[in-house]
């Protein structure tokens, strides 16, 4: 019988089995005809993380979590837990917390299927799940051919080489007929990558693109191509059942007049407290979201930002298509962890895109933002912040931001400040110029 390259669902299920009956590797291989080294870089490659607790005990891989005594760092007064040792938060709060891995991931199975210890353990898992390993593999078999194939680092050093000549007024073909050896692409790989918004320049600094007519919009291109592996929908939903007490923020882009070179907004929202803050970026590119973050993580502060911001849901836009820089900070720790709405389903967000509604009632589709600056849009999120909901028991997303996290200074630091009741307005004459 002939045997695909790839690994097929009913393969898979056998590899499941084999792992969670604590068969070897080479037993498992034989039994489907494959080689041991396959099944060894399956079980690597596509086992997912879990972070789930034992019976009673919440998740907690801290190597100090027992006998530890430390309580009451989150600073919340109707808080339960005795010690934080006992609290899935510990992690991200304590600073003497230091991670713990469990030792038998580094010998066969590499995964935690079929231990015996599993019922009792809190550390962080991983798991071989037949259907999972098969959506993963088809997800990275799409990726694979779309999207760029350079590192942050690659395009960083061509956009030092490529964006000072551009804004000196150099065509895109002079660069690269100077500069072969250094940028190994040609030169309408280059107008490609200025058109996404992937350098610091724009089309408009291209002497003779703003005197050509607009051609037929070309798919956006992902900088991260395998984005999507491991943060779906259903790779959310697992986790949001694993950890059910983590307030969830959802992000969006919302534009104004359509265009390439049109300001738009970053909209952040926090689905506890209903409350949204916005950021105008000058283009629509993964840098300028990463600058956001970047920004917001040297204002709050590490341990502020982590709290605020353990997960978050975005669509599919390609400025959302680098979620390694969002997730991790210059040092490389985690500071959040990102998710990806299902395509052409943004009712999964519903959240974030029902405050949306508020901030059409004063910047109506087809509004360019250019004539507005941040400081506009901060006062429109005071007002909107400030109009009180039925959902929330005719409180103002201010008033329950500032229960659930009693740190006032945060919302000052955001420009966020609580308006008078009749003196809500949201009409455009709010930002009216």
């Amino acid at each position: 019988m002939q045997k695909y390259k790839h690994l097929s669902l009913e393969e898979r299920k056998a590899i499941e089995y084999g792992v969670g009956q604590r068969l070897s590797f080479k037993r498992i291989a034989k039994s489907i005809s494959r080689s041991a080294t396959t099944i060894t870089r399956e079980v690597h490659k596509n086992s997912c993380a879990k972070q789930s607790g034992a019976f009673g005990s919440p998740f907690n891989n801290c190597a100090n979590r027992f006998g530890c005594t430390v309580q009451s760092l989150c600073s919340k007064p109707d808080c339960r837990r005795k010690k934080c040792a006992g609290c899935k938060l510990c992690s991200s709060l304590c600073p003497d917390y230091s991670r713990q891995s469990c030792h038998l991931l580094n010998e066969p199975p590499y995964c935690c299927n079929g231990c015996r210890q599993r019922h009792k353990c809190t550390l962080e898992k991983f798991i071989y799940s037949a259907k999972i390993a098969d959506v993963i593999y088809r997800d990275t078999l799409v990726a694979s051919r779309n999207g760029i194939h350079l590192s942050l680092d690659e395009l960083a050093r061509l956009d030092a080489i490529i964006s000072p000549l551009i804004k000196q007024g150099q065509s895109p073909y002079v660069i690269w007929e100077n500069h072969k050896d250094e940028l190994m692409l040609d030169s309408k790989t280059i107008y490609k990558y200025i058109k996404s918004g992937l350098f610091s320049v724009s089309p408009l600094d291209l002497q003779r693109m703003v005197k050509m007519r607009p051609r037929k919009k070309k798919k956006s291109i992902k900088v991260e191509p395998a984005c999507r592996v491991g943060r779906t929908y259903r790779d959310f939903l697992s986790f949001v059942e694993e950890n059910p007490d983590t307030p969830i923020v959802q992000m969006d882009t919302l534009a104004g007049k359509i265009g390439a070179t049109e300001p738009v907004l970053l909209t952040i929202h926090f689905v506890q407290s209903e409350l949204m803050i916005a950021f105008l970026r000058k283009n629509n590119t993964a840098k300028s979201v990463l600058d956001v973050f970047d920004h917001l993580y040297a204002l709050l502060g590490p341990k502020v930002f982590r709290n605020l911001f353990p997960v978050i849901l975005t669509d599919n836009g390609s400025e959302f298509s680098n979620p390694s820089a969002l997730e991790f900070d210059s040092s490389g720790q985690r500071r959040t962890s990102i998710f990806y709405c299902d395509p052409n389903s943004s009712w999964q967000k519903g959240s974030c895109e029902t405050n949306h509604s508020l901030l059409r009632l004063v910047i109506p589709k087809g509004t360019s933002f250019s004539p507005f600056a941040q400081h506009d849009f901060d006062l429109l999120l005071c007002h909107v912040n400030s109009y009180a909901r039925k959902k929330l028991n005719g409180k103002t997303p201010i008033d329950t931001f500032s229960y659930l996290y009693e740190e006032p200074w945060i919302l000052d630091k955001v420009n966020i400040k609580l308006i008078k009741p009749n003196a809500v307005v949201l009409k455009p004459s709010l930002l009216k110029r």
